[in-house]
């Protein structure tokens, strides 16, 4: 997306020369010839720096940087001054502005000071945004996987991450990590640091996910006291996880598809269209193509999503990882919490095996670190496992076997899911929250399913007394 400059000064000849010496450079630029007009402009243009000069004959530069601030205080601006103005400029730095040019300027030297300014409004946008989400997590390094399944998706990963794909569907169970998928994907696709991005769809409301997404500009609502960026805009040239995209509105879906088209989007509340080149990958464990069927999801969209589709297999159709996803768990909470637990023996590992692992590698995982936390001090045993695991009858079953939900009679999708939270509910005992974890959805996710299951035959799931 190519930057955006906005220059305010008095003398035609400056804004002209320097518009075509930065438009050379590949910026958007645009010109005002006074503070009115300057700040007119700013709230229309919406650009990414301001060249601003400090005397103007409507007022002072420092009446501009001020409005500019108020508006959006993360935008840079360069001041430009005469030597008798120094002590005014130091002033305005104080008062947020990036640095202060001196006329006459050498253009070299300002195209080195538009460049740094840009680059640190980039990193701080970026830096800010972590540090709001701190996730700990490692892309690549993170995804464990032995089985045939897995080694295909790693291949699959390596040649996304060598080509120009911009729109990536990962689908898969909860849990079984379809994030990792992305962060994988990333890792493999850049070989200097580039943003990544992720929101849930599901955890936002959609008019809090809207401003999320595509940013605002003051004023658009009540509380937009400043302009804010959106994800969109902030993984300019990196990448942006949607995660539980069937979660989102009809009406978002909209403005999510005229990205993907278009490659433009608007701030709520904005008048210009902006470019953003943004790689975009989404991931769902909901049936898109029954949303589809029920018209709570865009045909347009899911077509346009499902460019390069990849599929994670549920853990208990390969289950030939969980050794060495074990090991891994364990290797990372003795690093966490200071331990030395030993690999687990083969009674701990025939336990696990022989579980169908509804919840899937995060369910796996929670079991590990549960069991680290509160019992194994040097070894893993098969009394530190939940009593649904230690407990669970059946064989052993072999890589690459059918699974329990393999060898039901066949049934749609929406039975598949029925059956597998009737299961959940009944190794818990009816508890809603400990199912809920384990499926990996929210509490209120799962109450909703069940209502929708009372509605459709007037009887509540195994486990799940009426509420």
């Amino acid at each position: 997306m190519a930057k955006s400059i906005l220059i305010i000064d008095d003398e035609k000849t400056i804004r002209w020369s320097l518009g075509e010496a930065l438009g050379e450079c590949g910026y958007d630029v645009a010109d005002a010839d006074g503070v009115a007009e300057g700040v007119r402009a700013f709230r229309e243009k919406s650009p990414d720096l301001v060249l601003l000069d400090m005397k103007l004959p409507d007022g002072s530069g420092i009446d501009v940087l001020k409005s500019v601030k108020a508006e959006d205080p993360g935008v840079p601006v360069i001041m430009m001054t005469a030597y008798g103005e120094v002590e005014t400029a130091v002033e305005a730095m104080k008062g947020g502005a990036y640095d202060f040019i001196l006329k006459p300027y050498a253009l070299e030297k300002l195209k080195v000071t538009i460049g740094n300014a840009l680059e640190t409004e980039r990193l701080r946008s970026e830096i800010a945004y972590l540090k709001s989400r701190t996730t700990g997590k490692d892309g690549f390094k993170s995804f464990i996987g032995q089985s045939t399944a897995m080694l295909d998706i790693f291949e699959k990963i390596r040649k996304i991450g060598h080509s120009k794909a911009n729109t990536i569907l990962v689908t898969g169970e909860s849990g079984s990590g379809k994030e990792l998928v992305a962060r994988a994907i990333h890792a493999c696709s850049y070989a200097e640091p580039r943003p990544f991005m992720e929101i849930n769809c599901a955890s936002v409301p959609e008019t809090l996910l809207e401003s999320e997404l595509f940013g605002y500009e003051k004023g658009a609502f009540t509380d937009a006291k400043t302009r804010k960026k959106g994800l969109v805009e902030l993984a300019e040239g990196g990448t942006l996880f949607l995660d539980e995209i069937g979660e989102m509105g009809v009406t978002l879906q909209a403005r999510l598809l005229r990205v993907l088209e278009n490659k433009t989007f608007r701030r709520v509340g904005g008048l210009k269209d902006m470019t953003v080149n943004t790689r975009i990958v989404s991931a769902t464990n909901r049936d898109l193509e029954q949303a589809i069927r029920d018209k709570v999801f865009r045909e347009d969209l899911y077509y346009r999503l499902k460019v390069i589709p990849i599929t994670i297999p549920p853990l208990r159709e390969r289950k030939e990882d969980i050794p060495l996803l074990v090991t891994h768990f364990i290797e990372r909470f003795n690093h966490e919490l200071g331990k030395q637990v030993q690999p687990p023996g083969r009674d701990v590992l025939h336990c696990l095996l022989r579980y169908d692992w509804p919840g899937n590698v995060r369910e796996l995982k929670n079991v590990v670190e549960r069991a680290m936390l509160l019992e194994a001090e040097e070894e893993l045993l098969v009394e530190h496992l939940p009593p649904e695991i230690r407990g669970g009858g059946g064989e052993i079953a072999a890589p690459g076997s059918a699974s329990v939900i393999d060898r039901f009679m066949p049934m749609t999708l929406r039975e598949v899911e029925r059956q597998q939270i009737e299961r959940t509910l009944a190794q818990t005992s009816g508890n809603k929250s400990k199912a809920a974890a384990i499926l990996g959805i929210s509490r209120q996710t799962l109450r909703e399913k069940l209502k929708g299951f009372r509605s459709a035959d007037g009887e509540s799931p195994a486990g799940a007394p009426q509420q």
